[in-house]
């Protein structure tokens, strides 16, 4: 590191410094490779054995001519994080606060209509200019507060998201399209003051153990359980259950005289610890989050011109699609998309239809599981298949023998956090899912993670949504045509353990999630802004919003 602090200085160009740290990991990577025994052996050389079936899988991988390649790729990745990580800290400065009156406060900041109109009609934008104040009036100078805002008509069952723009000095300008006739209410809720923003990015970033995992290994046939977790602070010895390829790794502390491929099921729980000071848990009590900051603000919206609408006319739904915000609305209960145009699938012949001779993996976690639970109950003929698996994390699978559909949903690999025990016989992380998958035209690859990423430095969830988009790369490099589609995050519930299931530390998933997906032919199922349409905020959305999900799916690949 001294010597690294040395080199450094003179490469005053951020490219340059970036060229040498990628030039420094490949090196580091050539000596540790020639410095091995057995060459195919590399980073997979300690004292304990590498547990479980996949870990051999990976081993088969690394061919000595292949090595090199994978080192500069993972040189490559790591510096993507570096360079994602610079960027969000920039975004999301240090904010220290004296106290609480000097925070933003819902009930002091003003809301204002933006160049106002006589009348709206459908199709027009209207503006919100917000102006942030702490609780003694005075204008706050930066921005950074993390908003939600949303119209509505309850009578319409009729919902749509607002776009936010910070202009970085206390003001907001808050966009809504108006998508329905009638009168339309608004609504601005402060989730979190920018200090409380501030506050949760720096103590997410600080450790990880905020999560309590605890492993199940089989000695015998009796269970013993050890501690677990995505690093270990302990000097005993270890369980290292390494993917070399994708800088993945997870351990357990060994249990004496069992062995590392004992290892059957793990369950987690939350720890009592937290990253924030006391007075900054003030700011995460229930009554200073998701506050109403529009006092009572409702415009009568009135019909559009029926023939411009028509001249912008909309084309079918297909991946590769640029999805903006909102991507769509609710209205009568149903999401309409503003992007591209959609069949109903109201009729079951037409899901079926749309499903025959289709093989479809669901690969994240519970929220797509609730999707497996949706299709067998609209589609009659769609049964479980006995998977030998148990609980409620079992990979689930859907077959109708006589249409040829599979559909599988299997959870994510680490971290998974859930108090219920779960399997880990075969698990596997999303990447090497997808290294399994054939693909052709009939097959379709739906993704979904980041509810349990919550509780964890960034870097981890960076380096996922990296590996997972290389993976899908190498799908297309041997199948193009199979569809690829990400179902963003949903908001949740607003829970008083804020530091652990904010919904800020989604939003930030979210906007990497994009940006790292942003060039890849894949379709996008906005999650997001599904349920803030919906009002539904509950980690497992609303049969209406998985409906939602699951039609605009069959859009994607019908």
């Amino acid at each position: 590191m001294a010597a690294l602090r040395t080199l450094l200085p003179l490469f005053p160009n951020a490219s340059a410094r970036k060229l040498l740290l990628l030039v420094l990991f490949i090196f580091v990577f050539w000596v540790v490779f020639m410095a091995s025994k057995d060459h195919t052996e590399f980073l997979f050389h300690f004292n304990n054995p590498i547990t479980l079936r996949r870990w051999h899988i990976f081993k088969g991988f690394f061919h000595p001519e292949g090595l090199q390649n994978a080192s500069t790729s993972s040189a490559e990745a790591e510096l993507m994080v570096l360079e994602i990580l610079e960027k969000l800290n920039q975004q999301i400065p240090p904010r220290p606060f004296t106290d609480l009156s000097t925070t933003t406060s819902a009930k002091e900041s003003t809301i204002t209509i933006f160049n106002p109109r006589d009348t709206y009609s459908v199709g027009d934008q209207l503006d919100v200019l917000l102006v942030a104040k702490d609780y003694s009036g005075r204008r706050k100078e930066y921005g950074g507060d993390f908003l939600r805002a949303r119209i509505s008509s309850p009578a319409l069952k009729a919902g749509a998201s607002g776009k936010v723009t910070d202009f970085n000095n206390g003001t907001y300008l808050v966009s809504f399209t108006l998508f329905w006739e009638g009168p339309v209410s608004l609504s601005i809720l402060l989730m979190h003051p920018s200090e409380g923003v501030s506050a949760l990015w720096r103590a997410r970033n600080q450790g990880y153990d905020r999560i309590i995992f605890t492993g199940q290994f089989l000695n015998g046939t009796a269970p013993v359980f050890t501690k677990c977790g995505l690093t270990l602070n302990t000097n005993g010895e270890q369980c290292q259950y390494l993917d070399a390829r994708d800088h993945e790794a997870f351990y357990c502390l060994k249990p004496p005289h069992v062995p590392c491929e004992a290892l059957t099921h793990m369950k987690t729980s939350n720890n009592n610890v937290s990253y924030l000071s006391l007075q900054e848990q003030f700011l995460f009590r229930r009554v200073n989050m998701a506050v109403e900051m529009v006092k009572s603000l409702t415009i009568t919206v009135l019909p559009g011109n029926s023939k411009s609408r028509n001249e912008t006319k909309k084309k079918k739904c297909q991946v590769g699609m640029k999805t903006p915000f909102p991507s769509g609305y609710t209205f009568k209960g149903r999401w309409i998309s503003t992007f591209c145009e959609q069949k109903e699938f109201s009729n079951i012949n037409d899901i079926n239809n749309c499903l025959t001779r289709k093989l479809i993996y669901l690969m994240g976690d519970s929220t797509l599981r609730q999707w497996v639970y949706y299709l067998s109950n609209v589609v009659k003929t769609l049964t479980f298949f006995d998977h030998h698996g148990t609980g409620l994390f079992q990979t689930h699978v859907l077959l109708d023998v006589k249409r040829h559909i599979l559909v599988q949903w299997k959870k994510h690999g680490h971290p998974f956090v859930t108090k219920k025990l779960f399997s880990v016989k075969d698990d596997n992380y999303i990447p090497r899912e997808i290294d399994q998958v054939a693909g052709d035209s009939r097959t379709a690859i739906v993704i979904t993670f980041g509810q349990h990423f919550r509780p964890f430095p960034i870097n981890i969830f960076i380096r996922r949504a990296i590996n997972i988009r290389k993976a899908i790369e190498r799908l297309f490099l041997r199948s193009p045509e199979t569809k690829v589609i990400i179902k963003t995050e949903n908001i949740r519930e607003v829970n008083e353990n804020a530091e652990i299931f904010s919904d800020f530390h989604g939003n930030i998933q979210n906007l990497i999630l994009r940006n790292i997906f942003r060039d890849l032919n894949v379709g996008i199922i906005d999650a997001w802004d599904m349920t803030i349409a919906y009002r539904c905020e509950d980690v497992h959305p609303s049969t209406s919003v998985v409906e939602s999900q699951v039609a605009m799916f069959l859009n994607y690949i019908c």
